[in-house]
């Protein structure tokens, strides 16, 4: 699921102290580094870098939320490793599998049992994720994290089931939208308007892979049919270009960001050459659950002839090819004179 944030952090680099306090303006120059600033600051959602080139892989960017989070000073975090967040009962497997997917190089979700400065437990769903650079090079890894107690405690009420499904939908609202604001604000300041359009439309993607679904996804899983809808709703002109065949299938919720990517890529290389691209187009999406496995079909009819472009063009086709790969899936492309048909075979979660 390791998805390459290309550029989404161009804004920040090398330089000694550059990542010590948010209040460093000297970051960036103009409106847009004043924007960003302001946004890093007031956001709710703790926020960290680190620097995996470093020796220990230390943090070296954190945003005041994460030290409110935490409790601890700036200089009682930056330089240091995340492993001083945990504790006597933090799961040993749960850090191991974040360990893995951080030396993978995967994007990842875990809830872990975290302490802060005075001691006190609190439950952190930790999110984090690989920043490249244009050269394929790792720079950073991106981590937020969400005090996540009163999900937990909710969990052993189902009355309150519902509610917190709202409270984790508000949330990926905001992580998201604040994600992108970040990703825009960065990339005009940069000149790189191209890129972080390219990035948000990505992160975009991914919010409409969760935003619909949260009431499912608070049980563990979710709807593959409901959670095509939601991805693709905004590439089918009327509700007519793009039809759905399918069983129901339960997803665990770690695949529908690799799965959501991959619908967004197919949709938006058919808006720009395939059978989105004309008024008569269609695509037609099926699925099923066989040995174990979760078989997309994807097929376009009635659009332009297509041919298979040329070797090494395509990031997004290299990131689907990643994200899968990640998840022991794969895709397959046959390029037919009439229209592309696309293979997509992902394990499924006992």
């Amino acid at each position: 699921m390791a998805e390459k944030y290309d550029q989404s952090m161009e804004a920040f680099d090398d330089s000694p102290g550059r990542f010590r306090s948010v209040q460093n303006t000297e970051r960036f120059s103009g409106a847009s580094g004043l924007l960003f600033e302001q946004a890093m600051a007031q956001t709710r959602m703790a926020i960290c870098l680190t620097d995996p080139n470093q020796e220990d892989d230390p943090i070296v960017f954190c945003n005041r939320a994460f030290r409110e989070l935490t409790g601890y000073d700036e200089d009682e975090i930056v330089g240091h490793n995340c492993r001083f967040l945990q504790g006597p009962d933090s799961d040993p497997e749960t850090v191991a599998r974040l360990r893995k997917a951080v030396e993978n190089r995967e994007v990842t979700v875990v809830e872990l049992l975290n302490y802060r400065k005075d001691g006190t437990a609190f439950w952190n769903a930790l999110h984090v994720g690989p920043i490249y650079d244009d050269d394929d090079n790792l720079k950073y890894l991106f981590g937020s994290q969400w005090d996540v107690t009163d999900v937990h405690a909710a969990r052993a009420d189902e009355r309150h089931a519902k509610m917190m499904a709202r409270e984790l939908s508000h949330r990926v609202k905001n992580m998201f939208s604040v994600i992108s604001a970040i990703v825009n604000m960065a990339g005009r300041d940069r000149g790189q308007e191209e890129m972080a359009d390219w990035i948000t439309s990505r992160i975009q993607a991914l919010g409409r892979a969760y935003e619909t679904t949260l009431d499912e996804a608070s049980s563990g899983s979710i709807g593959v049919g409901q959670m095509m809808r939601a991805v693709l709703g905004p590439y089918d002109g009327g509700g007519e270009n793009i039809s759905y065949r399918g069983e129901p299938v339960k997803l665990d919720t770690n695949i529908v960001s690799m799965l959501g990517l991959t619908l967004h890529e197919l949709a938006t290389n058919a808006i720009k050459y395939g059978a989105l691209s004309t008024d008569h187009g269609k695509v037609t999406i099926e699925w099923e659950a066989e040995d174990g496995e979760l078989a997309i079909d994807w097929r376009e009819d009635g659009g332009p002839a297509v041919t298979e472009p040329p070797e090494g063009k395509g990031s997004g086709s290299n990131i689907v090819r990643r994200l899968l790969a990640a998840a022991e899936g794969t895709i397959r492309y046959d390029w037919r004179p009439q229209g592309l048909h696309v293979c997509v075979r992902v394990p499924l979660d006992d």
